[in-house]
């Protein structure tokens, strides 16, 4: 039996492209995609494992060479190639006849639904859900990444949440220690507390090695503790220089830039975000901890996709799809249900080596 159209990978893939997603501030704009060109972008791969190259950058400065004698070889910097496996995310959910038959959500009672239209308006929801839920796991791959310079997640076997799991964990550096660290010697809510200082030295700590340093990203609560330090307060108050400004304003992906800060030259949009997520326990977190700040540039990150392949009920052979959102129909005449599977393979990585800085500073 054909595979009825709406179900179809093809006609899925069309619909999950057109509907929107939750706010994913980090996400977005920290690890960007590379739109397709001629329908081929670098950032999704035709593959299961993704390579990943690093180049470390060099600030030599070119050698002086007496007259007459030629010129002093410089050697090529080295790079590394590493092959990362994408974590693995598949949301599913089954279809009955008692789902088709019954009243869905916001429905009137007596509302002329056929079980066909109920049908495909229960496929536009768990597609739209299940995109939902993959880009709230993105955006918490965003966070880790740019707070740990790399993220630990659970494979679950059977139900999301049981101690049924293997861990998955990949981390950007080779240091015993995140190198992507930094530990103000006061913190920010203390007596004696540097911020000002502490927010030049994060800011060295990536230009020093060729970064930029353009925003500062703080989690609930930070910026309350920023704008009450005298320090900051005087750099943004000052009338004869600008040296800052004070001027909130909403970025799209649901963060808030409260001011602008020259440190040391350095031009700093300080932001915060509180977006927040239910976690396997069902306790809602925000992404970012309490207290911590990222130091850090747009596009510091990319966001890659691994292909993902699977059997078509159509024609029971395995089909390879490249994408962000890989949807599966499957049907059980037995049992009278259908199944409805939307897979995704994001690997969230640095464009360069530790292009953040993350502090916990109160």
């Amino acid at each position: 039996m054909p595979t009825p159209l709406i179900y179809r990978t093809v006609t899925m893939l069309a619909a999950i492209q057109a509907m929107p997603t939750h706010r994913t501030f980090l996400r977005d704009r920290y690890f960007p995609t590379t739109a397709p060109v001629n329908g081929v972008s670098e950032d999704i791969f035709p593959g299961e494992e993704v390579l990943v190259e690093y180049r470390n950058g060099s600030k030599k400065i070119a050698p002086c060479v007496m007259p007459r004698k030629g010129g002093i070889t410089i050697e090529r910097e080295g790079y590394k190639t590493f092959s990362y496996v994408p974590p693995f995310i598949a949301p599913q959910r089954p279809l009955t006849i008692d789902d088709l038959n019954k009243k869905g959500f916001g429905e009137q009672l007596f509302q002329n639904v056929t079980p066909q239209q109920r049908q495909a308006q229960i496929l536009n929801r768990d597609l739209t859900e299940f995109d939902t839920m993959i880009s709230g796991r993105e955006e918490y791959m965003a966070a880790q990444c740019m707070l740990n310079n790399g993220y630990v997640l659970r494979h679950y076997a059977d139900k999301y949440g049981s101690g049924d799991y293997e861990e998955y964990e990949i981390r950007f550096y080779d240091e015993a220690a995140n190198p992507a660290k930094y530990t103000p010697a006061v913190k920010w809510n203390a007596t004696g507390a540097d911020i000002y200082g502490d927010l030049s030295e994060m800011i060295y700590m990536l230009t020093k090695n060729g970064l930029p340093a353009t925003e500062c990203v703080m989690a609930r609560g930070v910026s309350k503790i920023a704008l009450q330090d005298p320090t900051i307060q005087k750099y943004l108050d000052n009338r004869s220089i600008i040296l800052g400004t004070i001027e909130p304003m909403n970025l799209p992906e649901g963060a808030c830039c409260f001011a602008v800060l020259n440190v040391d030259g350095h031009m700093v949009k300080l932001i915060t975000y509180d977006e927040t997520y239910e976690d396997e326990s069902g306790q809602i977190v925000p992404y970012l901890p309490a207290g911590t700040v990222i130091m850090t540039a747009p596009a510091a990150g990319r966001g890659l996709y691994g292909a993902v392949t699977q059997i078509e009920q159509d024609d029971g052979e395995f089909h390879t799809y490249t994408g962000r959102r890989i949807p599966k129909y499957t049907a059980d005449v037995k049992a009278e249900s259908r199944e409805i599977k939307v897979t995704s393979r994001p690997l969230l990585i640095p464009r360069s080596k530790n292009p953040w800085v993350s502090a916990s500073v109160l």
